[in-house]
């Protein structure tokens, strides 16, 4: 049975993307900043249509973009057939420390969005992740939905602990 309330306190760490092989390997694309943080990770969380999977981590390959991940519990590529597009959770405990400045994007979401001028806009409702860059889903204060992207011209600053975030209005974004 899935824990949701569980499962929102965590943080994506990758997806499933297919099997790898037969001994039960998985291929993952990494959500992660850093994908060699997979190396240091004892303990993952699956989550399943039904279910939230506690995987114990005993190797970790590269392969282009991607990471290939062999668990403890599993020795057989049908074991693990069924968990295409299965996100790759761990728990706040077992993030990555992050440095003066960075944030995580699951944060984000609930912040009050300002202007460089001071005006607000409105608050940050999703966070799209992109290939080039991630993208803030803003609904403004009128109630309309923009994009703003995640690109140091346009998001100055991002305070999690206040729940702000100071921005630059481009040209074109609020149209």
């Amino acid at each position: 049975m899935l824990d949701e309330e569980k499962i929102a306190d965590m943080l994506r760490i990758g997806v499933v993307t297919k099997p790898h092989g037969l001994k039960g390997e998985v291929k993952v694309f990494p959500t992660t900043s850093d994908p060699e943080r997979f190396k240091d990770c004892d303990e993952v969380y699956l989550v399943t249509k039904n279910e939230l999977l506690t995987l114990h981590v005993e190797g970790v390959k590269y392969f282009k973009k991607q990471v290939i991940l062999k668990f403890k519990e599993y020795d057989r590529i049908e074991d693990v057939e069924n968990y295409h597009n299965c996100d790759l959770m761990v728990t706040r405990e077992d993030a990555i420390e992050l440095e003066e400045g960075e944030y995580f994007l699951y944060d984000v979401p609930g912040c009050t969005v300002v202007s460089d001028e001071g005006e607000t806009i409105g608050e940050v409702t999703d966070v799209l992740e992109t290939g080039a860059n991630a993208v803030f889903v803003i609904k403004t204060n009128e109630g309309n939905e923009v994009l703003f992207p995640v690109i140091d011209e346009c998001i100055l600053k991002v305070d999690v602990e206040n729940k702000c975030v100071e921005a630059h209005i481009m040209d074109g974004l609020m149209d």
